[in-house]
């Protein structure tokens, strides 16, 4: 993770971007490089700014949040983006983490949490807040029976995962670290690393946050 974390914010109320500016002048390790009232002066930002991470309103004029997080995907797919949210946004917030987002932040946040979601997405980690996750396991929620085994599981098609990397996903849903995974199941750190790969690869994603996206929409993991 760099030594100062270089972010970006898109969102089209003025009132929101001059709020972030002043707190985020609080934090030493962070600093504010632009700021985008839509999704397509983001992407054209994100581009020749190059910040470490993009705080994203997901309604903007225009491209909006969601399509210009896909377009990121695309062309900057080593900048992190941060979800700026309200509470009736779920199907939004599931198809931001499939297109890649690494996390969400409510804009009635709290100072800290703001900071700690940035530091967690500049060093490539997901970290959802509690009542957010909740919200997700909601949406995703089927009405077929809950009840699982320990066998390898497919979800709605695909590679099976098996038991070990369902226990690692279910970490990765909680917002734990590798090393935090690693010290609960007994494994090494490169271990974890190497099943998220695998999971990856079976779910067709390139994140933790999208991982755990599909993997809750397919019932996975509960």
């Amino acid at each position: 993770m760099p030594s100062t974390i270089r972010v970006l914010i898109a969102d089209d109320h003025l009132i929101i971007r001059q709020g972030l500016r002043l707190i985020l002048e609080t934090a030493e390790d962070l600093q504010l490089v632009g700021e985008a009232a839509d999704g397509a002066e983001a992407v054209r930002l994100a581009g020749s700014l190059q910040p470490d991470v993009v705080l994203m309103d997901l309604r903007m004029p225009g491209m909006d949040g969601l399509a210009a997080i896909e377009r990121l995907g695309e062309e900057q797919p080593h900048i992190a983006v941060v979800i700026l949210t309200t509470f009736n946004e779920d199907e939004l917030m599931m198809r931001g983490l499939r297109a890649g987002a690494r996390g969400f932040l409510l804009k009635d946040t709290d100072r800290e949490t703001l900071f700690n979601a940035i530091r967690a997405a500049a060093r490539g980690e997901t970290l959802l807040r509690p009542e957010i996750m909740a919200r997700l396991l909601s949406a995703a929620q089927k009405p077929a029976s809950s009840e699982r085994g320990r066998e390898p599981k497919t979800g709605e098609g695909g590679p099976a995962l098996t038991e070990r990397e369902c226990e690692v996903l279910v970490g990765v849903a909680r917002g734990e670290r590798s090393k935090e995974i690693a010290a609960r199941l007994g494994i090494t750190e490169r271990t974890v690393k190497a099943h998220l790969d695998s999971i990856y690869n079976k779910l067709g994603v390139d994140s933790r946050a999208a991982a755990v996206s599909v993997a809750l929409q397919r019932g996975l993991i509960k």
